[in-house]
């Protein structure tokens, strides 16, 4: 049986001090009748030890718990077996302090209350029964003892909710801490990969490929006869093998959102998972294969220009057009939102890549980006990229 509602280790010392006083009242109200000769005294003894055993039989019951209806019904045994004995003994009347706690948390507050007030009343009514003589403490002791009792477990109770609610809010700030040094983390992780995979681009694989076609013109350029032909040859075959296998580290590194196919596939995954306004994605002109910094500085303005739609132009439709023109690649992203004042030159994005930020990516890699708005006339961005020989063919 649990007396005290398992909130911290400290229970069980409480119910350890519960049993010895409730123990020791009703010893006590045995060994006097006994010492004193009372009239009485087998029946006090005897109510002694029915009070005792009625107890330790709840005790004992694993059913007779707070809010059930196994603890009420022990409650009413309990309480029986009590009034029996302070009818034939006025000592009877000090074991009403330990059932004022039993009351309170075994009963829910609306019951238990009430049920304390009444057991007050008996220890009263006690003193009129064995012709005690009647003082102010006859009715402030009980009547004191159970405001103490009533005090104390309300304010236990809430001491422990509060507890609990900090208990929760550590655990969630914890579990936030957490969650933010992994995105934090993962982010990192990301942005190192797109610069590993722009560096390896920008230099080896671009690198490789000019030596690749200095050995090409060399070798168009000697006689067949000629026996370095076969050594230019032999070096143009070790750089095109070295320039696969640095594409081949490009793509390992390329973002996870092209990792499950094209630059229009990214896209359209994009623009169908967009909270918010409806967005559709188009594509015109004769896709080519674009390289993989082109599809990670495209993928990032689109997210970033979509986020800016989302959080602040509160539009109703979206757009994002991926335009292959031939020699170059556009990307357009419109929307019919309250727009804004190109003009001004106040930062007015919340976090990720702002307009400076998109323009910079753009500028990289050669291209340009313009933005065309107005308040209440919604918003078009547009990017356009030169492609690289080898993609524009």
């Amino acid at each position: 049986m649990v007396f005290v509602r398992p909130h911290t280790s400290v229970s069980a010392l409480l119910r350890l001090c519960l049993h010895a006083l409730l123990g020791g009242l009703l010893a006590l109200a045995a060994v006097r009748a006994v010492s004193d000769g009372a009239p009485h005294t087998g029946a006090v003894v005897a109510g002694a030890v029915l009070m005792a055993a009625v107890y330790a039989a709840g005790v004992a019951l694993p059913a007779v718990r707070p809010g059930t209806c196994a603890a009420a019904l022990w409650l009413g045994a309990l309480g029986a077996a009590w009034l029996a004995l302070l009818v034939v003994s006025p000592d009877a009347l000090w074991a009403a302090f330990p059932l004022y706690f039993l009351l309170l948390h075994l009963l829910s507050i609306r019951w238990a209350v009430p049920a304390v007030l009444a057991t007050a009343g008996a220890a009263i009514a006690s003193f009129l029964l064995h012709g005690q003589r009647i003082t102010p403490g006859a009715f402030i002791g009980p009547l004191l003892g159970a405001a103490v009792a009533v005090a104390t477990v309300l304010g236990y109770d809430t001491l422990y909710r509060e507890s609990e609610r900090r208990r929760e809010l550590i655990d969630e700030l914890v579990a936030t801490r957490a969650e933010l040094a992994e995105a934090e983390r993962t982010a990192g992780t990301l942005a190192e990969r797109e610069r590993l995979a722009r560096e390896i681009h920008d230099t080896l694989a671009q690198g490789l490929s000019s030596i690749q076609l200095l050995l090409r013109a060399a070798e168009r350029a000697l006689p067949a006869d000629d026996p370095a032909r076969e050594h230019v040859e032999q070096a143009r075959r070790a750089a095109q093998d070295n320039l696969a296998e640095a594409r081949r580290f490009v793509k390992a590194l390329t973002p996870p959102d092209l990792e499950q196919g094209s630059l229009s596939c990214a896209l359209e995954r994009l623009c169908a998972a967009a909270p918010g306004p409806a967005v559709q994605f188009g594509v015109s002109g004769t896709p080519v294969e674009l390289p993989t910094p082109y599809e990670v500085a495209l993928l990032r303005i689109a997210q970033s220009a979509l986020a800016n739609t989302v959080q602040h132009a509160s539009a109703g439709r979206a757009e994002i057009t991926l335009s292959f023109l031939g020699t170059s690649v556009a990307l357009d992203v419109v929307d019919d939102g309250c727009g804004f004042d190109p003009a001004d030159r106040r930062p007015r994005d919340t976090g990720g890549f702002g307009l400076l930020a998109m323009r910079s990516r753009a500028q990289s890699l050669g291209g340009a980006l313009s933005v065309e708005s107005a308040p209440g006339q919604g918003t078009a961005v547009a990017i356009t990229l030169p492609l690289p020989v080898a993609a524009a063919r």
